[in-house]
């Protein structure tokens, strides 16, 4: 069993974009926040008051201004900001994560049955506690890939309404990650 199941109490994930949306997120039912904003002077407290509220978040690396998306910025994240984890498209930058001791969900757009081949090949050199495919939107795809690995599957991206969440979950999606702050 991967560790990121025992987190998810609740299957859709806030996607935040904002610090505005994060209000709403820390008062809304869900319990894991992906953050994709934020930068060197305030991500400290955004990931603080994302704790305080008893939620967990994973920062999106390639989306924090004046952090790096390399070795040395993972490392600075771990030690100083301690979110749960950390998303990124970068196998390279899963791999630090996880020597880190930090959770990490990897990240994959699926355009096409290529991508789907080449991105099982990226996780399975990464192994990361979980991926996200994108877009979301896509049952059969989401299934599809269910089969081809163990790792829990977050679908996210392009989801607009619950019905949508409700056919990834049914499709084996652990949960579903929306930007939509009226999904949260």
């Amino acid at each position: 069993m991967y560790p990121i199941v025992d987190l998810v109490e609740h299957q859709t994930i806030a996607a935040v974009q904002s610090e505005a949306e994060l209000d709403l997120a820390l008062k809304s039912k869900v319990n894991i926040i992906f953050l994709l904003t934020g930068s060197i002077f305030n991500i400290q407290q955004l990931v603080e008051r994302i704790k305080q509220a008893n939620k967990h978040v994973f920062l999106h690396m390639e989306f924090i201004e004046g952090i790096a998306a390399d070795r040395s910025g993972v490392a600075y994240v771990a030690q100083h900001i301690r979110p749960t984890g950390i998303i990124s498209t970068r196998s390279s930058l899963i791999k630090i994560a996880k020597e880190c001791k930090l959770m990490a969900i990897q990240r994959l757009f699926l355009i096409d049955h290529n991508a789907i081949v080449k991105g099982i090949k990226a996780i399975e050199q990464s192994l990361p506690d979980a991926v996200e495919v994108m877009p979301g939107i896509m049952p059969r795809i989401i299934s599809e890939v269910t089969e081809l690995t163990p790792l829990p599957i977050i679908a996210g991206g392009l989801v607009d309404n619950q019905q949508e969440i409700d056919d990834a979950l049914e499709a084996g999606a652990l949960a579903v990650s929306a930007g939509k702050r009226r999904l949260w």
